[in-house]
């Protein structure tokens, strides 16, 4: 992920504009049941990755659905690229991938692509280059002729990402990017989305885990009870007043020691010292490549690729 100040975000476009957004769901009668959304607040500005937090229940699904024209807000108003969502010509925009993709079964990878390329309207002569491309991408060009029914719920996952970029969209809906994908899949999928930040998508991201949204978001906004609780840049939110982290090459054992002891003079608490580590991702990733490197075979996804060239070009954010 390319870092950039808030300032420069808040220069960009405003793409998705919430304001005093509320959703009431009734029963039969019309009486209220649940009240999801309480006067949410969002803006979304053009080439950022944007994070929407929180946990079960807390309005997130919500907030989607009605950003794709899906459910009708009881109160607020609600923009997506200058427009009510919900129009075919929005919508033909967005690219939505949902938190469980169901796809028909007994048609092909390849089938797939190109049934959500013509309901895209993408041009003909253009779906064959486009399909080949993504499915090198996402890993599948050895199994784009296999019947969806038989994939793996990674590679199905890996489809549903390839069926969301066929027509090239303006803007990404991610809910749950990594569900179901092994930690070869994670890494991919952060990729994608870093290099699709360069080309000047706006991406929205839904998850639960953390640790993804904090290594690929620009800004997150933090759901509880249908309100947004707190917002800001990942750097804003994480920083902590009352602690350092010093990060220096490995000095050996006295010298580690004798710094110790000349901080811990000073009056300054010494939280942890140690040894360096590498994270269980990196170490997973690194036997891996050490295995396909030895020769090892899988009947599973292969290694994706880079972005397709049709996807936008790469945007100059220096």
């Amino acid at each position: 992920m390319i870092a950039i100040e808030e300032s420069e975000i808040r220069q960009e476009v405003e793409v998705i504009r919430v304001r005093g957004l509320r959703k009431v769901f009734r029963d039969f009668w019309l009486r209220p049941r649940v009240e999801a959304l309480r006067e949410v607040d969002l803006t979304i500005y053009s080439g950022e990755v944007f994070g929407l937090l929180g946990p079960n229940g807390s309005g997130k699904s919500t907030t989607i659905q009605i950003l794709l024209g899906l459910l009708f807000p009881s109160k607020g108003e609600v923009s997506v690229l200058g427009k009510p969502p919900g129009t075919a010509e929005i919508k033909n925009r967005i690219g939505y991938l949902p938190e469980d993709s169901v796809f028909y079964p007994f048609l092909t990878g390849w089938e797939m692509l190109d049934l959500s390329a013509s309901l895209a309207k993408v041009p003909h002569s253009q779906r064959k280059g486009r399909i080949g491309d993504l499915l090198e991408m996402v890993g599948l060009q050895g199994a784009g002729d296999r019947e969806i029914g038989d994939y793996s719920k990674g590679m199905q996952r890996r489809i549903g990402i390839a069926q969301a970029l066929i027509h090239d969209p303006e803007i990404l809906i991610l809910d749950e990017p990594t569900n179901g994908l092994d930690p070869l899949g994670v890494r991919e999928m952060k990729d994608w989305i870093g290099e699709l930040r360069q080309r000047g998508k706006t991406i929205l991201i839904s998850s639960h885990l953390l640790a993804d949204v904090e290594q690929v978001c620009d800004r997150v906004s933090i759901l509880y009870g249908g309100k947004v609780q707190t917002s800001g840049s990942i750097e804003e939110i994480l920083a902590r007043d009352d602690r350092t982290l010093w990060v220096t090459s490995n000095p050996g054992d006295e010298i580690l020691a004798e710094a110790r002891r000349q901080i811990e003079k000073s009056g300054i608490e010494v939280v942890s010292m140690g040894p360096g580590t590498r994270s269980l991702e990196d170490k997973f990733l690194e036997t891996v490549e050490a295995a396909r490197e030895s020769g090892e075979k899988t009947t599973g996804a292969g290694i994706g690729g880079k972005l397709p060239a049709f996807l936008g070009q790469p945007k100059d954010l220096r």
